[in-house]
């Protein structure tokens, strides 16, 4: 399911403890805030949908939500499943081991990063708008297509020559993949422009309702993060009032798309 070197990166523990500091763990807040904001109270189904060792799952089920977490690596299945409250089953985001509408909401904040292809993208949408029920919620997490560029000047990437080359190919076609397929800056992936999101959700059947920044350019300022983050009640109250601002998506390094399934009567 997953491409080797994709599996490699996370079976080494690739992105075990990214979302505990720094740029990561702004990531981590914002993505939980407009969770939190977005998702139908409790207590509700949600699908994690690449859901990993269960970094989000574990705080919904403890918020009162039933969830369930679906990765195609066994290691994570088993870590998310020893959480309190939280199912895990082995699977595929193209092919979920779900009944039809059979969950509230469902997140992929995972799956689109490594599925290189248009057509292998709309099928995840697509599954999940089959397994949610109408009305119910699509939240979808994606990467940047800038993400490499501006991450390259902040950590001192472009020092190394090889650096240069994988950037430009990310801006020309957003196929991210390192030389000879060794995951020295992150691994095989996707980064999306924002134009792009639309045209998947409407492919699958959803209608669009959001398009969020997550960290926005503040990603790049680990000196200025640094204060903000063990009391980051001001930063994520600001943030909040520009997540939505066109201009400012492609600067975050990720970004999240909120789709709903058209219910019978309409949204």
């Amino acid at each position: 399911m997953l491409r080797p070197e994709v599996l490699d990166y996370y079976l080494r523990g690739g992105e075990r403890d990214r979302l505990r500091a720094g740029a990561g763990r702004l990531e981590f807040l914002r993505t939980w805030d407009v969770l939190t904001r977005t998702l139908p109270a409790a207590p509700a189904d949600v699908l994690d949908v690449g859901g990993a060792t269960g970094v989000y799952a574990g705080p919904l089920a403890e918020a009162g939500y039933r969830v369930t977490v679906v990765d195609p690596v066994p290691e994570h299945v088993s870590a998310a499943a020893g959480l309190p409250g939280v199912e895990a089953v082995v699977g595929d985001a193209r092919e979920l081991p779900a009944e039809d509408a059979s969950v509230d909401a469902v997140l992929l904040l995972g799956p689109l990063y490594h599925l290189q292809e248009r057509p292998d993208r709309v099928a995840a949408w697509r599954e999940a708008a089959r397994v949610v029920r109408p009305g119910g919620l699509v939240v979808a997490a994606t990467i940047s297509r800038f993400a490499s560029l501006f991450d390259g000047f902040v950590k001192g990437f472009f020092r190394d020559p090889a650096f240069r080359p994988l950037v430009e190919q990310d801006l020309a076609h957003g196929r991210h993949g390192n030389p000879d397929d060794v995951p020295r800056w992150f691994t095989s992936a996707y980064f999306h422009r924002p134009e792009e999101l639309p045209g998947e959700v409407a492919d699958a059947g959803l209608v669009l309702r959001r398009l969020v920044s997550v960290e926005s350019p503040l990603w790049m300022s680990p000196a200025a993060l640094a204060d903000f983050l063990d009391d980051p009640a001001l930063l994520l109250d600001v943030l909040r009032e520009v997540e939505e601002e066109p201009s400012l998506l492609g600067a975050s390094s990720h970004l999240l798309t909120v789709a709903a399934r058209e219910s019978v009567g309409g949204l």
